[in-house]
């Protein structure tokens, strides 16, 4: 998958997810401002709970909004072998058993899981551990994931 691809789906699902969290914010609001969510006595916190899930729902879509416009306006750097690892790169590890991972060094949405005909690419962020490990490298260099003694190692076996 191409990083301009990658970087369309992920818009697509921070899109999706805009769209989902913000209805589920306005219904949430809606129930919080209900004529029947006032409290019957002081011991009743249906409103209060409400208006609580409606303020979490509307931080989160903000959250998404501010990664979509990352990803919106974000100018995909091409990358060769010899060049260091840094936002953008899209990045092939092997582990000792030889298994493969690919991942995109994005601004933001980290965690987040794309599929193609290829395998899987996960997108990490710098402020990641992995990410962290991955700035600077090149292709060949050995990455570590985490910061202890348990920390398993990869090899960098293509960057672009």
């Amino acid at each position: 998958m191409s990083k301009e691809r990658i970087v369309q789906k992920i818009i697509a699902v921070l899109a999706a997810d805009l769209e989902v969290l913000s209805s589920a914010s306005r219904a949430a609001h809606a129930a919080a401002t209900h004529a029947e969510c006032l409290p019957d006595n002081k011991y009743d916190t249906t409103a209060l709970e409400a208006s609580y899930i409606a303020q979490g729902q509307a931080n989160r879509a903000q959250e998404i909004r501010v990664a979509l416009e990352c990803y919106r306006t974000l100018t995909l750097v091409p990358f060769g072998d010899d060049m260091p690892i840094r936002l953008t790169a899209l990045v092939t590890l092997e582990d000792a058993e030889g298994g493969a991972r690919r991942l995109f060094l994005g601004p933001q949405a980290g965690g987040m899981k794309l599929a193609d005909d290829a395998g899987e690419v996960v997108v990490i962020t710098p402020g990641s551990p992995l990410g962290r490990s991955l700035l600077g490298l090149r292709c060949g260099d050995e990455a570590r994931a985490g910061d202890d003694s348990a920390a398993q190692s990869f090899t960098i076996v293509a960057v672009c």
